[in-house]
């Protein structure tokens, strides 16, 4: 065994992050050497409940307890020590959503995920009332479509705030949250790095006749950068998360953050020019910016870094689910024919197969719409395979057109971007299950972007080892993310770079011109199935 790393697990020279996906808890314990130490996770699943998807929070610390196990099980067995403290941690989570207390500390309805795209109106109220952008996912837009709504519970609620300010909540007793977690939350002014006070005073005077008891910033958690202590592990706090005593309290925390932060600082793309695409149940690009943008989309959400500085983000519910179902679909064919095939090599070879393809994908058009899209105006979605009787349908352009399908909402938001606004970026980093074969999805990005894409294995453990590095800064003493990160994690990290192929590049254009004329056929298929 490493003494190295024993005398580092020992002494607490480590950091601890873990991470709330839509489908994985993952935990990650890192080193001095900013690399994983030790790993745990754990799967789990949204559920519809009375028309809102949702988590239960029983399930949130039974997840959690399984994942932080999992990992201490680890280092007792690679390591040969237990696991009894860490220099510092942190938690993140997927962003937005709605998780409303009462004063007593007392869930008011269930917990209110992204998932849902029941906000409609609140959100386009707020978007022209603030003129910025309000998401149906944020916070504030569940909060003001449930003041809308009559929901009794409103007058109740005495704050509010996402899964990772809930979890850090119940572990510190600090309702505080990172910037850029709070940025989807609600508005954050970049000059000050708090949220914009003067859209609360807008908010507080539209609901004011109301008759609640409450000013919104009473409600909110309080905003702070990376680098910056967020309260210490409490002794409940130790026993909830480590219910056999061993973890013991007073480990610093970072300030709790969403996926697409933790998700950046994973990908080095925390600096000004870089972008990220991360793809999984969701799919999303964060580009950090250099200023404000002209004027508003409502397809582009303005986030921040975990340091404060402003991002686009360009967001879509529907990734990679629909496209995995079609692989698990082709895998029940080769199993009815006796074939035995792992998982890893099935989606590899189907994967690999897109390649041959035709550069539009042989006039064939799909939806990977499982749920509403916003960016292209749906409210719910319906998957679909569209082909004409000239299209040419083999196994490679029917691949190559679901990957397409995968990016092409994603293409619709980055073209406000790039196109509309001019924006400029130095690189592009691709992350998640999508990009796992090598060089296939991570061409057709360059391709639909019409920008180099980077993979790199430093962005395997994803956001929990993002989280862990946020712990890692705060314990370095804050400072300069970007500056850190270059520095102290990614200094010499291997990454590949696939530009753009021209050819793919107007196949990839071509497809578009398909989806964006298409969508009348997705509405009429949301209208009558």
């Amino acid at each position: 065994m490493d003494q190295k790393a024993q005398d580092a697990i020992t002494s607490g020279n480590t950091a601890l992050g873990i991470e709330f996906g839509s489908t994985r808890i993952k935990a990650v314990l890192i080193g001095p050497d900013q690399q994983p130490l030790a790993t745990g996770g754990f799967e789990w699943r949204s559920k519809l409940e009375n028309g809102h998807w949702t988590y239960d929070l029983d399930a949130v610390w039974s997840g959690v307890q399984a994942a932080y196990a999992e990992l201490a099980a680890a280092v007792r067995e690679d390591h040969g020590v237990e696991l009894t403290t860490v220099g510092a941690m942190g938690f993140s989570a997927m962003m937005h959503g709605y998780l409303a207390f009462d004063a007593a500390g007392g869930l008011l309805v269930p917990f209110r995920t992204w998932q849902n795209t029941s906000t409609g109106k609140a959100a386009g109220e707020l978007t022209q009332l603030f003129q910025h952008n309000i998401p149906q996912r944020w916070s504030i837009a569940h909060l003001y479509q449930a003041i809308l709504n009559g929901e009794a519970h409103v007058g109740q609620v005495a704050h509010f705030t996402t899964l990772a300010g809930y979890v850090h909540w119940k572990l510190t007793g600090e309702r505080v949250l990172g910037v850029g977690d709070a940025s989807g939350m609600f508005p954050i002014d970049v000059a000050t790095g708090q949220f914009d006070t003067g859209m609360i005073a807008q908010f507080d005077e539209l609901v004011a006749g109301r008759g609640y008891g409450w000013k919104l910033a009473d409600l909110l958690p309080a905003v702070l950068p990376a680098g910056t202590q967020a309260g210490s592990l409490t002794a409940d706090g130790a026993l909830l998360l480590d219910p056999t005593g061993t973890l013991q309290p007073g480990i610093p925390f970072a300030p709790a953050e969403g996926d697409a932060g933790t998700g950046m600082v994973a990908t080095n793309s925390v600096a000004r020019r870089t972008a990220n695409v991360s793809a999984g149940t969701s799919i999303f690009a964060m580009v950090v910016l250099e200023g404000p943008l002209k004027s508003l989309h409502e397809e582009i959400d303005l986030v921040t870094t975990p340091a404060g500085d402003l991002v686009g983000m360009a967001h879509c519910n529907n990734g990679t689910i629909d496209l995995s179902a079609w692989v698990s679909l082709f895998g029940e064919v080769a199993a009815a024919l006796g074939a035995t095939v792992d998982t890893n090599t099935l989606f590899e070879s189907l994967y690999r197969s897109a390649l041959t393809g035709d550069a539009d994908g042989g006039g064939m058009l799909a939806y990977n719409f499982l749920a509403g899209e916003h960016g292209v105006g749906l409210e719910a979605g319906r998957p679909l395979f569209v082909r004409s009787p000239e299209s040419t349908f083999t196994l490679a352009n029917f691949m190559r057109t679901h990957l397409f399908a995968s990016l092409g909402a994603l293409r619709v938001g980055m073209d406000v971007l790039l196109k509309d606004e001019g924006v400029q970026l130095d690189s592009m980093f691709a992350h998640g299950g999508l990009f796992k074969t090598k060089g296939v999805a991570q061409g057709f990005l360059a391709a639909a972007m019409d920008t180099p894409v980077s993979v790199g294995d430093l962005a395997g453990e994803g956001g929990a080892w993002g989280m862990a590095l946020l712990a890692s800064f705060l314990r370095a003493g804050g400072g300069d993310l970007t500056g850190w990160l270059a520095d102290e994690v990614f200094a010499g990290a291997e990454v590949e770079t696939m530009e753009p192929v021209p050819a793919d590049v107007a196949g990839f254009d071509t497809f578009m011109e398909r989806f964006r004329a298409g969508l009348a056929i997705e509405r009429a298929a949301v209208d009558n199935l």
